[in-house]
């Protein structure tokens, strides 16, 4: 498994905040904000101090929330990739794809800061040196890739990330996309060719009448807005509390960045990404029904790792093998779009585990971390300690101060649960510690846990208004615009990721199933 993310965390008005080494504690270093500063965190709420559990406490709280269980929720499991496809758009550094040359301070704060405007699809466009090899030779349309031919499935075009630049096995197996997270795992890694086939899509069905300079911008405009409706409307009502979601976005923000000059540059508030956003985490399921070849649970999640190319090695193979294409009908519910002969048996269908405090089993022991280090919780716990999080509790009392209704979990809430993580391996003086200064990640976990699996209160609230501050600042922006309304969906006010899914592949079953079964 690639390691990528941020160890350390610039946050403004306190510096560089970074991951604690060799037992000894954080460092906090002041920093003076450069023009080209690194990627701009803040705090939305007051800071944790000394609250967080001690690392004993961390590391039985981590085992006990890895051992797997939790059972299926409702949400179809493409969400969860979607949701890690929309955090690496939110967290694209585009300076990484730029020369740097004739490049403003501005547009380098712009580059290092969160937008929704899919930056990691299009890195810095068509007409940036270091973006072009990611278009086709008409400077609009972007590349797409061919499986390799394997067990008697022949190799077909658009069907794999586009790859082959370099002179190694390993340069040649890494795909051609502005954000090389996007191919760390196959699920992410079919999202984002879905990305690459809507926008391909959507060119094609332009006017001819639109001059050539002219059709870039216009199908990036109608991609970026149509990303952010379905955002907005089916992922985000998906993973929180939809009256949370409308209310942030009928009536605006109420606890981040309040009454900032909208195209003002965004921030990331570390509540959402060390806590909130750490929800898909616990939607990960151990194993998929992929399509007809890697079936019944065949699809592991250790082997949507090896047929990547970042952090696996495609078995060895240049180009992701045929069998292995994904078939979306396991991955999202096509009925919802009136759609019957795209479904599939209950018993092939994925659904994403239940938004809870159990995460999956194989997320105890990360491969290429060491063994102490190894547990995906206790990193997370370990995390929010190092950039000293405020506790459950805390965000919970701040934000009913800026008047947003967030009841304070209750103790027994808090350690009981609804068939969530148990905390009983701790001790009585660490259980009464961690349910009185509760981690913030495990605090919204359980929040979730006890609304049937949907972040609710202190977590529905950090996300929802994190998603509105990035789509508002973003250079394309449906926030900015209130009275635009989607035109690829089934109506002017419906566009799902079924709907992007229909129309990026045609609505054919044999382009979104294409080995069948």
């Amino acid at each position: 498994m690639e390691k990528h993310g941020s160890e350390s965390y610039f946050v403004l008005g306190e510096g560089l905040l970074t991951e604690s080494v060799g037992g000894r504690p954080p460092v906090l270093a002041r920093t003076v904000e450069a023009a080209t500063p690194p990627f701009r965190f803040s705090r939305m709420g007051p800071g944790g101090g000394g609250r967080q559990p001690s690392e004993s406490a961390r590391r039985k709280l981590g085992d006990a929330m890895a051992i797997g269980g939790g059972g299926n929720g409702q949400i179809p499991a493409g969400f969860t990739y979607l949701g890690q496809f929309a955090d690496h758009d939110l967290t694209f550094d585009r300076t990484t794809v730029m020369l740097g040359e004739l490049v403003s301070a501005s547009q380098l704060l712009q580059a290092r800061s969160p937008s929704l405007d899919l930056d990691s699809l299009y890195g810095a466009g068509p007409t940036d040196p270091e973006s072009e090899k990611f278009y086709e030779a008409d400077g609009i349309h972007l590349k797409m890739g061919r499986t390799v031919a394997f067990e008697g499935i022949a190799g077909k075009d658009g069907f794999d990330l586009p790859r082959g630049a370099g002179t190694t096995a390993a340069a040649r197996r890494k795909a051609i996309i502005p954000d090389p997270r996007n191919d760390e795992n196959l699920a992410v890694a079919q999202t984002h060719l879905a990305f690459i086939r809507f926008h391909n899509r959507v060119v094609d069905s332009l006017p001819s009448s639109l001059a050539p300079a002219q059709r870039f911008a216009r199908a990036r405009r109608t991609v970026t807005r149509h990303y952010q409706w379905m955002l907005r409307t089916d992922f985000l009502p998906r993973v929180c509390a939809a009256s949370v979601v409308n209310d942030v976005f009928s009536n605006g923000r109420k606890a981040f960045e309040v009454g900032a000059t909208p195209t003002d540059v965004p921030t990331m508030p570390i509540e959402f990404s060390v806590a909130a956003y750490r929800l898909g985490h616990s939607m990960i399921r151990r194993a998929y029904n992929w399509n007809r070849i890697f079936d019944d649970g065949f699809g592991s999640l250790d082997l949507l790792f090896r047929f990547s190319g970042g952090s696996g090695n495609l078995d060895r193979l240049a180009r992701l093998p045929s069998t292995w294409i994904a078939d979306f009908r396991r991955l999202y519910d096509f009925t919802e779009a009136g759609r019957a002969d795209l479904a599939v048996p209950a018993g092939k269908f994925n659904r994403a585990m239940r938004i809870d405090t159990r995460l999956s089993t194989p997320l105890r022991d990360l491969p290429g971390f060491p063994a102490s280090e190894d547990n995906l919780a206790f990193r997370n716990l370990s995390r929010a300690r190092m950039v000293r999080l405020a506790t459950g509790q805390q965000m919970a009392a701040f934000l009913r101060g800026k008047g947003v209704s967030a009841t304070t979990l209750t103790r027994a809430q808090l350690r009981e649960g609804n068939d969530g993580a148990a905390i009983d391996g701790l001790t009585q003086s660490q259980r009464q510690a961690v349910l009185r200064d509760t981690p913030l990640w495990f605090y919204i976990l359980r929040e979730a846990e006890l609304n049937n699996g949907k972040l609710k209160g202190v977590g529905a609230r950090i996300v929802a208004e994190t998603f509105h501050r990035a789509m508002e600042g973003s250079q394309i922006s449906i926030v900015r615009d209130p009275t635009w309304r989607p035109s690829l969906g089934p109506d002017s006010s419906t566009f799902r990721m079924v709907d992007l899914l229909l129309f990026a592949f045609r609505g054919r079953k044999a382009l979104l199933n294409p080995l069948g079964g």
